[in-house]
């Protein structure tokens, strides 16, 4: 039964249940879950353990910024995959996960003994203290060493799988298919423009699948969203490319696509390919890879149950999931006040908000305060209590000279925190492009191109939704612009186009019907 699991609501399919296991348990999902929203909706938080000391590590993201929640699925003795973000593992009927870096079992570590010995294990230890004697470091330290190392384990036996590999050329290419990549890929495809759009999760839309109070041309963000999507679908030039992840920007606006083909399936079809590398040139590029949010830095933030706000959003509007019953709130910024009043709508008791800055005012506090929640500004995070799992927090108020004062001590099974927003600058950065420094927002954004690219939206700083949308469809029917006014550009010969060169004519035709 899933214990967390809201009665209506969310993109789940609930008249398609499905039984998975994870360590051995068997549980129980819905169809369009993930293996971290479905352990949730189940009451499991306790997910890993820390690479060194063997800490209790659990789900802290929704998405594929996950550091702490890695699992291995596996199929049969070859299709074992480690390493696996549990946020991004789709779920399907029988399918087997197990946690990682562990023994004899997840809750009863042996391995956590470490944790006593961090004092005489620092950073960089290791330099100095496996040089001597000279031959232990071949009999004794690197057979060790070897035997602890890393999290989880290649398969036994030969990958049996095929992986394909596509070459494709269009005139735009967007990565990221939320509000600023479906508003970017609708311009430039209204103006003929051969569009391709990529993304890496299973459905299209980003902050619209988890803001289900959002209005676009005075209509609910869900529908703006399908029928967007409906229109590009009957668009003749425009392909979609769902699970894909934009993975490197090469010169020459080269960019890499890793298409996930089979791995949603519980029986994926013998002649399919488990994955496809697309190699894309664009005349343009549109980065439309939104943001991440940004943790905040307290004594025992690291522990299951310490979750970032705006992914306890994504659970439960998305997947409809409630990940506890009494939550206390870290706000380093208005989006935690959102996420505290949609819990708390949800069922779930805020204990307290605890506001970090000097005054806690504006209009999410004051909805917070009239929806009867405890707001406390000037409280911090002193340290948490609880083993496998969060149980308490001890807070502590900066009085009116800059001293923080211990304070309460709060039991809870939630903690979010949120510190605000970071643009995602990566494929930015690899593109050669120069990054900017934006005080106000406290993040670098991206400034001067190197390549044929520019960004829209929340990876560019922009963050309230008409903005975001107004600036996909610029950037979008800018980059069909200016490759209609400007001759292709001239780029020196890659590795694949000196492939692609040597082919007979017949051979090279049959390559090109990959080309969009």
């Amino acid at each position: 039964m899933n214990t967390f699991r809201t009665p209506a609501g969310g993109l789940i399919d609930r008249s398609k249940r499905l039984s998975f296991s994870f360590d051995g348990k068997t549980f129980r999902g819905f169809q369009g879950d993930t293996l971290a929203s479905a352990l949730l909706a189940n009451g499991v938080h306790l997910i890993a353990r820390s690479f060194k000391y063997h800490r209790p590590r659990g789900i802290l993201t929704a998405g594929s910024a996950e550091p702490n929640a890695l699992v291995a699925v596996r199929r049969d003795n070859a299709r074992y995959t480690p390493n696996l973000r549990a946020t991004q593992v789709e779920l399907y009927e029988g399918l087997q996960a197990e946690s990682q870096n562990r023994w004899p079992s997840l809750a009863f570590d042996v391995g956590a003994a470490n944790s006593l010995l961090a004092p005489f294990i620092p950073a960089g230890f290791y330099y100095k203290t496996f040089m001597w004697p000279r031959r232990a470091w071949k009999t004794l330290y690197e057979p060790l060493i070897r035997a602890r190392a890393g999290l989880g384990r290649a398969p036994p036996a030969a990958d049996p799988d095929r992986y394909a590999g596509r070459y494709a050329h269009c005139d735009v290419l967007i990565v990221g298919a939320g509000p600023a990549g479906l508003a970017a890929a609708l311009a430039a495809a209204s103006a003929g423009a051969s569009v391709i759009l990529c993304d890496e999760q299973s459905q299209f839309g980003g902050s619209l699948l988890t803001d289900t109070e959002a209005v676009i041309d005075g209509q609910p963000g869900e529908i703006w969203r399908r029928t967007t999507l409906a229109a590009l679908v009957r668009a003749p030039r425009v392909k979609l490319l769902v699970r894909s992840t934009a993975f490197g920007y090469f010169p020459h606006n080269l960019v890499g696509v890793n298409e996930r083909l089979t791995d949603h399936r519980a029986a994926p079809p013998a002649n399919q390919p488990r994955e496809r590398l697309w190699q894309v040139r664009a005349r343009e590029v549109v980065l439309a890879t939104g943001s991440l949010e940004r943790p905040l830095v307290f004594p025992g933030n690291d522990r299951p149950g310490i979750m970032l706000a705006g992914a306890t959003r994504t659970y439960l509007h998305r997947y409809a999931v409630r990940c506890g019953t009494r939550a206390v709130v870290v706000a380093g910024c208005d989006a935690a006040y959102q996420a505290a009043l949609d819990l708390h709508a949800a069922g779930v008791t805020i204990a307290a908000i605890a506001d970090p800055r000097r005054e806690a005012s504006g209009p999410w506090s004051d909805f917070a305060r009239r929806a009867g929640l405890p707001v406390r500004p000037r409280t911090t995070v002193l340290a948490t209590l609880g083993r496998l799992r969060v149980s308490a927090v001890h807070l502590g108020r900066t009085d009116s000279q800059g001293v923080v004062r211990p304070g309460s001590i709060l039991p809870c099974d939630l903690v979010l925190m949120s510190g605000g927003y970071t643009p995602s600058v990566h494929l930015f950065s690899q593109s050669r492009g120069k990054l900017l420094w934006d005080d106000a927002l406290q993040a670098f954004v991206p400034g001067s191109a190197a390549e044929r690219t520019r960004s829209a939206g929340a990876c560019r700083g922009i963050y309230t939704l008409a903005a975001v949308i107004e600036d996909g469809a610029a950037a979008g029917a800018a980059a069909a612009e200016t490759f209609q006014q400007a001759p292709p550009p001239k780029h020196a010969a890659t590795t694949a186009d000196a492939f692609l060169g040597t082919l007979p004519v017949r051979a090279r035709a049959a390559r090109q019907k990959a080309f969009v």
